[in-house]
């Protein structure tokens, strides 16, 4: 400790000191990377100073390690600690990593293991909150854990409560975590779409009774109402988080088999996609008599997400319409440019950049702009039997990649 004897002097100091704090407490959540698809559940990373351009043969590997179990579950990023979930055994886990070498910081059993032969473990992503971690496994179980130790606070399994089935490829959800309500699909006849109390499980609403979809929610306000978008099994549909009344019902997109993309919201418009041969809607909400008046802008064939939703940059959006990466208008459905690009795959983006990252664990980094496709680098990892459905996340100046039981650190900070 410097001990500074003129008041003056050491008010000077402390202000200056509390001031480097602040900005390096800034400086780090604007590299974090808190849940699913980044801090606003949109695909975009605020960072910058990244790579324009990679070498051959991709950006340097910063680390690799193994220890993360079987499942598709992505990461969360934050305080230099990567977060996300894994199965062993026959059991579901959270995990947690340090984000700068990859060792394992602590491990915590989040319920049973949920088995398919389309690959078994947990999908969701865990939500950070503070001091607290939300996760959310394959077969219902919800959990918040402190984020230090991993130490579990409570937990709880949403199909045995709301009377729930799971859905064939195991509930593949985030939990959306707002100021002291989670909302997650519970998919069962007791309640379709539940809002739970933070603080200990607490039920706070249920509404509907549609089965449970493969997407995660996003908070989207209109008219001064405070609305969650989900995409459950048969429509889309928007409830007011406060209280849980329905505002709006949209079938059209659903393909009946899975719904998987995150809703993509701007203004007062909303955007969805689904695969299986169907394709994506824009609608317009406006307020009406209390709620919302949903109405279609345009259907189209030319945007037909699977596993992953598209990011909207600027007027377009760019996403996997089934196999092909698309560059599409977002007010009108006008397509402006198609490629094969990395082959299907998920995207995010970041500086300027699209990062590309295909099921067959091929790597690409493209320049987002409607006047074609133009690729940057690209790279391939290592990949077992089953695809790389476990989407990217940029934090911290590193590229992370997962395939099942093994995680990939590159650093894409330019020198």
């Amino acid at each position: 400790m410097i001990r500074v004897h003129s008041p003056s002097r050491g008010a000077w100091l402390m202000a200056a000191g509390v001031l480097f704090l602040t900005l390096v407490a800034s400086a780090a959540a604007t590299d974090d990377w808190p849940q699913w698809r980044g801090p606003n559940r949109d695909g975009m990373s605020t960072e910058r100073g990244l790579l324009k351009a990679w070498p051959q043969g991709g950006p340097s590997l910063g680390w690799r390690a193994q220890g993360a179990g079987e499942g598709y579950s992505s990461f969360a990023v934050a305080g230099g600690t990567l977060y996300t979930l894994g199965a062993r055994g026959g059991d579901e886990f959270v995990m947690a990593f340090n984000a700068a070498g990859g060792k394992k910081v602590w491990e915590t059993r989040l319920g049973r293991r949920f088995n398919n032969n389309q690959g078994g473990g947990p999908r969701g992503t865990p939500t950070v909150d503070g001091d607290r971690l939300y996760a959310y496994g394959a077969s219902g179980d919800l959990a918040a854990l402190d984020r230090a130790t991993g130490k579990p606070i409570w937990g709880l399994n949403v199909l045995q409560r709301f009377g729930g089935s799971n859905i064939q490829w195991g509930l593949s959800e985030s939990p959306l975590v707002l100021d002291d309500r989670i909302l997650v699909a519970a998919g069962g006849p007791k309640g379709s779409i539940v809002a739970l109390r933070k603080t200990d499980g607490g039920t706070i609403w249920q509404a509907g009774s549609d089965r449970a979809g493969y997407s995660s929610a996003v908070l989207h306000e209109v008219g001064g109402i405070r609305q969650a978008i989900f995409f459950t099994a048969s429509q889309a549909t928007g409830v007011n988080v406060q209280d849980g009344r329905v505002l709006w019902n949209y079938a059209r997109v659903s393909n009946r088999t899975a719904n998987i993309a995150t809703p993509i919201v701007r203004g007062n418009r909303v955007f969805l996609s689904s695969d299986y041969g169907t394709g994506a809607a824009l609608l317009e909400l406006t307020p009406k008599g209390g709620g919302l008046d949903a109405r279609e802008v345009y259907f189209t064939n030319d945007m037909r997400n699977h596993h992953a939703s598209s990011v909207l940059i600027g007027d377009h959006l760019y996403g996997f319409s089934s196999a092909i990466l698309t560059c599409m208008r977002f007010d009108t459905g006008e397509v402006a440019w198609r490629d094969r690009s990395v082959g299907k795959g998920s995207v995010i983006f970041a500086d300027d950049r699209l990062y590309l990252f295909s099921e067959q664990g091929v790597v690409g980094l493209a320049e987002p702009t409607p006047a074609g496709y133009r690729e940057h680098g690209r790279f391939t990892i290592a990949t077992g039997r089953l695809p790389t459905w476990s989407h990217p996340v940029v934090a911290g100046g590193r590229l992370f990649l997962r395939d099942q039981d093994t995680i990939y650190a590159y650093d894409v900070r330019s020198k």
